[in-house]
């Protein structure tokens, strides 16, 4: 049985490629029936922001669900990275160093590979992976399609267990916790690739079955540059919060860097489950391209039912005749915080622009001819005066919506009621 893992650090929100990487794995392993794990990385505790654990939950589960998690504290306070890394002491494989922390921030990242306390004998202190010299260390990475390989000299002694004998770092704990979990796949960013080597190693001197392993492309930041957390631009619960659906957003990720053999576009999970194929992966980074997800948030919104939408639109834009307003901008709404734009004029009297399309004699005749005008009656008297349908219903647009770009203009007042579009083509008549 496939089963894969999808392992998020709370050290910040959801980056969109985590919820590709996520996406991924969950179709790895369902296409083939298997099981799609979720585990917490929540050993660097002085990282971990409060309640970023729960909102990973929180939003992933918009997303897709899981066959069951694990958390790495919990994990670490049962002991079991201490005994892993006790395991590689006791066989040669690791040593006990006391140098003092470097901050890399600061002082730069160490040039020296061969720790000097790996001969010194040491009892205490944090645990390092003695690396061995003239190996030469070697995987095939299953999305990239080639083996990859280091010469050993060239991997440095690494930190598997801080000095407080309770907190392993990643590369430790990724090990134990891939071999806990029976994971047979992974999936993850192509930024771990480096430590690959160091790896390959703790799976060895620990006696575990090494997984296949593949590293997607990295997504692109429009800007240029890798997209990162740091940019603010690509947190999935920012995309929701802008008015991005769950299923246009997983739509949109699961594009960037695979593709399916009859470039199809449109996929729900379980679509996109039944047609992946890990010969999809791509091998050119992809740009994070907005237009194309707006375009495909608008299908997505488009295929909703008007009182789903009514739910959806709520917290953006709340009218008591909501349920009569939706159908008349449905086609207009690219995401979910478009809509109070589109629709503040069903909330107050709009100032009216200066626009030379406007003209009052139009808005008499409407004044005078509103009953018959809502009727639809009156378009053989419009074009009796000489009038251009569309330059008369122009200036009800504008004296009303105070825009050219409006809903259908009848039925928006229809919604308005008799007194309050009057009102305002009244008001725009005294203006000019």
């Amino acid at each position: 049985m496939i089963r894969t893992r999808f392992a998020p650090s709370p050290t910040g929100y959801l980056h969109i490629g985590g919820l590709r990487t996520a996406a991924y794995a969950y179709a790895l392993a369902k296409h083939s029936s298997g099981e799609f794990l979720l585990r917490i990385e929540d050993t660097d505790q002085k990282r971990e922001i409060k309640g970023a654990t729960q909102k990973i939950f929180d939003v992933l589960e918009k997303f897709m669900n899981w066959d069951g998690v694990v958390i790495q504290s919990d994990r670490a306070k049962a002991g079991v990275y201490r005994d892993a890394a006790l395991k590689l002491v006791n066989s040669g494989h690791a040593f006990y160093c006391q140098c003092q922390p470097r901050n890399a921030k600061e002082q730069g990242f160490s040039t020296t590979l061969r720790d000097p306390c790996r001969d010194q004998h040491n009892t205490t202190g944090a645990v390092k992976l003695r690396i061995p010299d003239n190996e030469t260390l070697t995987y095939n990475d299953f999305v990239l399609k080639h083996e990859v390989s280091w010469n050993s000299n060239d991997v440095p002694d690494t930190i598997l267990l801080k000095s407080d004998r309770l907190f392993a770092t990643y590369h430790l704990a990724v090990a134990v916790d891939d071999n806990f979990q029976k994971i047979t796949h992974v999936l993850r960013g192509p930024e771990w690739i480096s430590s690959v080597p160091v790896h390959l190693l703790v799976h060895r001197y620990l006696g575990y079955k090494w997984p296949e392993v593949g590293h997607p492309t990295s997504i692109l930041d429009p800007a240029g540059g890798k997209l990162s957390k740091r940019k603010g631009n690509s947190s999935v619960e920012q995309f929701l919060a802008d008015g991005y659906l769950p299923e246009a957003l997983l739509n949109f990720v699961i594009l960037l860097g695979w593709a399916p053999k009859d470039n199809r576009e449109l996929f729900t999970l379980d679509e996109f489950v039944k047609a992946f194929d890990i010969n999809g992966f791509q091998k050119s980074n992809p740009a994070l391209n907005l237009q194309k997800l707006d375009w495909f948030n608008a299908h997505y919104i488009r295929q909703k039912s008007d009182s789903e939408l009514v739910q959806l639109i709520t917290p953006y834009f709340n009218h008591p005749k909501l349920d009569e307003i939706i159908p008349l901008i449905k086609d207009r709404i690219t995401k979910l915080s478009d809509v109070p734009s589109l629709t503040s004029f069903f909330t107050s009297n709009p100032p009216i622009p200066p626009d030379p399309s406007l003209s009052p004699d139009h808005l008499r005749f409407a004044i005078n001819n509103y009953d018959r005008l809502i009727k639809g009656e009156l378009i053989d008297n419009i074009k009796s005066k000489g009038w251009k349908v569309g330059d008369f219903f122009m200036s009800l647009r504008i004296a009303i919506c105070g825009s050219r770009s409006t809903p259908p203009i009848t039925e928006t007042m229809l919604i308005l009621g008799k007194d309050e579009s009057i009102n305002r083509i009244k008001t725009a008549f005294h203006e000019y």
